[in-house]
């Protein structure tokens, strides 16, 4: 059966040329023609990497805090004990403690978008693995969400740190800002993703590493971006 699109993509759709490859900032001014949906669309950047994610040397993951944020509010709660939890509440976090959120996740509760821990209590949260784990919650050491210093880790995430990790596919999708952000705030995020992702680059990816790269907007058709134009002038970007 066809799958069918509503007037409005359809009408989007028009504007957009799938064969044709774009520089970042006319994608990104091409998204902003399109017509809106009724709310403020995420923009979204999918970029297929020429590595095997089967390989264990070819994982890619990272942070990286995008200047504009995403403009979306994020509610951070951290693990701690004793001094640290004030350090985090300072911080501007919306919870911290320690067994009385642990007991609260296990009956359910999940309000919150990003974990962080200190390593000392980590053998507390461990428990919480099988409920965490499978939703991204859990804090791990690589994403920089277990640390004594939960102060810092507070105020990147609230800054707009986001975490990268290509998917089984070796694709990765990544907010980059609301459709409402100017082309030159959603320009400045992409090209901050895409420099620390050409970063991380594993050794052992051979060939081309940005295979292709695709903008959109949650309700809206894709944009296709020249990866052979984007890798130098993000990293200049930045």
């Amino acid at each position: 059966m066809a799958q069918r699109h509503s007037k409005r993509f359809r009408e989007a759709s028009k504007l957009v040329n799938r064969a044709q490859l774009h520089e970042p900032s006319t994608a990104l001014a091409l998204l902003k023609q399109v017509p809106a949906a009724k709310f403020d669309e995420t923009v979204e950047v999918h970029i297929r990497l020429g590595v095997d994610p089967k390989q264990a040397d070819q994982q890619v993951r990272g942070t990286v805090v995008l200047p504009h944020g995403t403009g979306k509010p994020v509610r951070v709660l951290v693990f701690a004990k004793g001094d640290k939890v004030k350090e985090a509440q300072d911080a501007g976090a919306d919870h911290a403690g320690l067994e009385e959120f642990v007991e609260k996740i296990q009956g359910g509760w999940l309000e919150f978008d990003v974990a962080v821990a200190t390593p000392d209590v980590m053998n507390v949260v461990g428990r919480l693995g099988r409920v965490l784990g499978p939703r991204g919650l859990m804090p791990n050491p690589k994403a920089g969400t277990v640390t004594f210093d939960v102060g810092r880790a507070v105020k990147e995430v609230k800054a707009g740190k986001i975490e990268y990790r290509v998917d089984r596919f070796g694709i990765l999708h990544v907010p980059l800002g609301k459709a409402s952000f100017s082309t030159d705030a959603l320009l400045e995020n992409f090209a901050t993703l895409v420099h620390a992702v050409v970063r991380s680059k594993p050794a052992a990816s051979k060939g081309q590493y940005l295979r292709s790269i695709s903008l959109t907007s949650t309700m809206g058709p894709g944009v296709r971006v020249d990866p052979a134009k984007t890798e130098g002038r993000s990293a200049a970007a930045v």
